[in-house]
């Protein structure tokens, strides 16, 4: 089978390359899925840029990785311990290039049977290849802290792709959500996840903004803490939750009696390490969103495999929407 591969880490350009490998059979417990979609995180350039030896796998003759966590597929094979009649059911892929197995870059993938999630009948692929990372890493944050019905939750970077499901998850728990966005492309985008109130976190007033539209909010989804904590701290109800998702270059310092004096509480989450039945739960709940109807898709910036290099250009050079490789 064809495969994205690198072997040292570097510039896109210069370590990614496609080869052929041997096609993966499944063990127990595992599904071999024929990749439609290949989808591309932030985090798999974090692993392009800064994986050791120790991080790379045997994949036939030579060592490295074949990188992305996320995608759609089809189940063509399975393993001992899953049941045959799984063959022939399309997919959603979650954390595919953790641990022992390999990733979504490739015409085939084996991953454990519980991280190829059955596909609502009618939800497309390019739906299914958005979630794995980024839609459970909202439920992650969002549902860890008691229930949102009637509460108000802000979400920070509601046009980016933890922001969007974060906002339709919100939504969908009947929380009133507010979200800050940079500029009027970004802010149509969370407008059109459903968004109660979208604004751009650059105005200088933008703490009364929110206050004056949706009052003072109860959890906060946040992606950039040490930029924001002031704002969040300026409409944060008592005994408010800030839940971060993900690490600037620069740590917040953080003022603690400020902190203690609203009852706050500062929370941090990972979808590599959160708990497998976090994660399960999250993908039970995910996939009871896209039969309901409450989760769209991002924009798809496609790129076939060959131009694997130029699909990691492009999600570093920030776009929005989701970039995926098409293996069909």
């Amino acid at each position: 089978m064809r495969a994205a591969f690198y072997d040292t880490p570097g510039p896109a350009r210069s370590v990614l390359r496609v080869i052929d490998v041997e096609r993966p059979e499944p063990g127990p417990g595992q599904v071999r899925v024929r990749v439609t979609l290949s989808a591309i995180n932030p985090g798999d350039m974090y692993w392009r840029q800064h994986s050791t030896e120790g991080d790379f796998q045997r994949i036939g003759e030579r060592l490295g990785r074949i990188p992305h966590q996320d995608g759609t597929g089809v189940i063509d094979a399975v393993g001992e311990g899953v049941e045959a009649s799984r063959v022939g059911e399309r997919v959603w892929i979650w954390m595919a290039a953790t641990g022992e197995v390999l990733g979504t870059a490739a015409e085939w993938v084996v991953v454990p049977s519980e991280r190829a999630v059955a596909l609502p009948d009618g939800v497309p692929d390019g739906l299914g290849a958005c979630l794995g990372i980024p839609a459970m890493t909202a439920h992650l944050t969002l549902h860890g802290d008691g229930p949102l019905h009637g509460r108000t939750v802000l979400v920070a970077g509601g046009a980016g792709a933890v922001g969007h499901y974060a906002i339709e998850l919100g939504k969908a728990a009947g929380a009133r959500v507010v979200t800050t966005v940079s500029g009027p492309e970004k802010a149509t985008h969370a407008k059109a996840a459903r968004a109660d109130l979208v604004v751009d976190y650059r105005d200088p007033d933008a703490a009364r903004q929110i206050l004056d539209g949706a009052g003072a909010v109860d959890r906060i989804v946040e992606v950039a803490l040490h930029d924001n904590l002031e704002l969040d701290l300026a409409v944060a109800a008592p005994g408010a939750t800030v839940v971060t998702y993900a690490a600037q270059t620069d740590d917040p310092a953080l003022p603690v009696l400020r902190l203690m004096w609203a009852n706050l509480t500062l929370r941090f989450t990972l979808f590599h390490t959160a708990p497998r039945d976090a994660l399960l739960s999250a993908a039970a709940a995910l996939t009871a969103a896209l039969r309901e109807g409450a989760l769209t898709p991002l924009p798809l910036h496609t790129f076939g495999l060959d131009d694997v290099a130029a699909a990691h250009e492009a999600v570093e050079r920030g776009i929005l929407g989701k970039a995926v490789l098409d293996l069909r």
